[in-house]
């Protein structure tokens, strides 16, 4: 597996480190939002379910409530992925950290309950929270890389 950090502009240029982590808990209880993304995005969304990896980290796939073909969990929420998300505000920033994993770009932001990534140039915005625990870990994005990059397909 391959990764490599770099700051998120309209040519990727790498960084030297990742912003530093929150360290609470999230509530994995909480249900998940179901993103509600244009058609053609539901489409590469649906699809993407079906090739989505049974286990994460290590962790079983257990998918959130409620059920929806546009969000996935592994793990009892600990790792969280939505389909067709907004496009976030913050990749307009172009000091933005992200991370690339197996050929993935994923946008990085810190949050109180642990780390969101969302990735960048593809169709559809694919976004994967992980709890506090994996704060300092980007490894669990590669289990993703193969489903992302057979079924979101990138616009560059």
């Amino acid at each position: 597996m391959t990764f490599s950090r770099h700051r998120l502009l309209p040519l990727p240029v790498c960084a030297l480190l990742l912003a530093a982590a929150g360290c609470s808990s999230g509530d994995d209880a909480a249900p998940v939002a179901v993103p509600e993304p244009p058609a053609d995005q539901v489409a590469l969304c649906k699809a993407l379910d079906k090739e989505l990896p049974n286990s994460v980290a290590g962790k079983s796939r257990s998918d959130p409530s409620p059920g929806s073909e546009l969000t996935a969990g592994w793990g009892d929420a600990a790792i969280v992925l939505r389909c067709g998300v907004p496009r976030p505000a913050k990749m307009d920033d172009p000091h933005a950290d992200a991370v690339a994993a197996n050929g993935v770009n994923w946008m990085v932001e810190q949050q109180k309950s642990g780390t969101r990534f969302t990735t960048t140039y593809r169709k559809a915005y694919i976004e994967v929270t992980m709890a506090a625990q994996y704060a300092h870990d980007v490894t669990p994005l590669s289990d993703f890389a193969h489903a992302v990059s057979r079924t979101d397909p990138s616009i560059l």
